[in-house]
């Protein structure tokens, strides 16, 4: 089976926990050991921000963020129904309300227009997903958030490496929120991000991120235990310097599926914008007349065929059954791509060799379909 993604580790990770474990320090009190600090400085300067904070996952990473810019119980927050449910339940979790919007269809990320239309008294910030690892409009969405009043929290879960009108994506949040989960462009095992360039939300990231303490056993504000460990620090730092090699790898895959695939006229293919580059942590296809049935056949035959391609995300947020609470949404366009999308393997482990097996039998198969 050709997974859908897979972590690459090498000798020199190992190492570099090795190398922690020999030094007897495996964490801090105040998540701020030697090893969480490199990785820190390193991380900011990949992405040009002033301020980057290391913790235990990506969901930590979106609840620091929500909470730093202020949502309280109440306040409502406009996210996209069509990405991964932590970004939903980060809002919930500060005790904000998740409004939902319809996408782009083109690029499948929250829609600028759908934003401005959701706006109530009640709203406090956006959140934009770059979701498959394409920019989120993240141009517009500033302007809109300016014009009132508005955080903007970036989800940059999926796009390490992506840039967006010459800039790595982040620069134009006042947060942005980042995942090193197994399968992400780069890893720690478990392990997130939070930046920013705005130093009072910084403070506030700081503090959170370990029981709210501004030192040692001295909390000052609300806060949680959402440090970064020693070890997953190391991996993270030797996988940064890796990440330029990966992203390379993972577009040639990407680029040399959309040579094979750009003829065949029943799949929409992946955008990349000309001002934009995508860090293609999934090649996802679109099956234009196709119903759900259908594309969940092609899918079956797929992995029959030892391809792990995947649906993300089959069941959009606000049909899940805790998030009906928050009021009934139309949300046509991510409905339609709930039901038609998959996702191809193009992670660096996928060779030409299997790319073009890849394109040859999803060529195949759509054929045998009829699709």
């Amino acid at each position: 089976m050709i997974p859908i993604n897979a972590p690459q580790i090498g000798e020199e990770e190992i190492t570099a926990v090795i190398e922690v474990l020999r030094s007897g320090v495996l964490t801090h009190s105040l998540g701020e050991g030697p090893m969480v600090k490199k990785f820190e400085d390193a991380f900011a300067k990949f992405v040009e921000a002033k301020y980057a904070f290391a913790v235990n996952n990506g969901t930590a990473a979106l609840h620091m963020a929500i909470l730093a810019v202020g949502i309280e119980p109440g306040d409502e927050v406009i996210i996209p129904s069509f990405t991964f449910v932590a970004t939903a339940e980060a809002v919930v979790l500060a005790g904000g309300r998740p409004v939902f919007v319809d996408i782009d269809p083109a690029t499948y990320n929250i829609s600028p227009c759908e934003i401005e239309k959701a706006i109530t008294p009640k709203t406090k910030a956006i959140v934009a997903v770059d979701l498959y690892g394409t920019p989120a409009d993240l141009k517009h969405i500033r302007e809109i958030a300016e014009k009132y009043g508005l955080k903007v929290i970036e989800d940059a879960a999926q796009a390490h490496g992506a840039v967006y009108r010459g800039k790595p994506v982040g620069y134009y949040a006042d947060v942005t929120c980042w995942s090193f989960y197994a399968s992400k462009n780069m890893t720690t095992g478990e392990g997130g991000m939070v930046t920013t360039n705005d130093p009072d939300i910084a403070e506030k990231l700081k503090l959170i991120r370990s029981h709210g303490e501004k030192e040692k056993y001295l909390s000052v504000m609300l806060g949680h235990n959402y440090r970064m460990s020693e070890l997953q620090a190391a991996i993270g730092y030797v996988q940064l310097t890796k990440l330029p090699s990966f992203l390379f790898k993972r577009r040639v895959n990407a680029e040399k599926l959309t040579e094979r695939l750009h003829e065949v006229n029943q799949l929409q293919l992946p955008l990349e914008a000309e001002d934009c580059r995508n860090s293609w942590y999934l090649y996802t296809i679109r099956v234009k007349n196709a119903n759900r049935d259908k594309r969940d056949l092609l899918l079956h035959n797929l992995k029959l065929r030892g391809i792990g391609a995947e649906v993300y995300y089959a069941t959009p947020i606000h049909w899940m059954p805790y998030y009906r609470r928050f009021g009934e949404f139309h949300l046509p366009e991510t409905e339609r791509a709930s039901a038609q999308v998959l996702s191809l393997p193009v992670h660096p482990g996928v060779n030409l060799e299997q790319v073009n097996y890849i394109a040859d039998t999803l060529i195949e198969i759509l054929n045998q379909l009829k699709l």
